[in-house]
């Protein structure tokens, strides 16, 4: 089992979000995850923001469940969002979720980036992960 330290300094003020500012980790592995976009294993995607929320964290569960880990494993993410205006949305989802599915409040870390696009156009947002094992 990973040793993981979810870790606010005092110097570095609050997170602004579901996210700590640093993980420090003993680990045996570390297992990445590349980009999940809101695609179901059926290659559809939902049109929503908020819908396409929900399968982007449901395909890195299914990733993280396909090695024997779970979200309290992850100790990063990057997400990218399309639009500037689903920050908020984003935000919202995370502080709805993230509760759930990381207990006691301790969060991994998160870099968030707005970009042009994704792959495909109708993706809104990617999101990557870090787990250790």
């Amino acid at each position: 089992m990973p040793e993981i330290q979810l870790l606010n300094p005092d110097a570095l003020g609050k997170p602004i979000a579901p996210y700590s500012n640093i993980v420090r980790v003993k680990a045996s592995e570390f297992l990445f995850i590349a980009g999940q976009v809101a695609m179901d294993k059926d290659g559809k995607a939902p049109p929503e923001f908020e819908a396409q929320c929900t399968q982007v964290f449901a395909n890195i569960g299914v990733a993280l469940a396909s090695q024997g880990a779970n979200f309290t494993n992850v100790v990063q993410f990057m997400s990218y969002l399309v639009h500037s205006q689903d920050i908020a949305k984003f935000a919202q989802f995370r502080a709805r979720e993230f509760p759930r599915l990381f207990a006691g409040g301790a969060y991994p870390t998160n870099t968030l980036l707005i970009v042009d696009r994704l792959v495909r156009e109708e993706f809104l947002l990617e999101v990557t992960a870090v787990a250790a094992l």
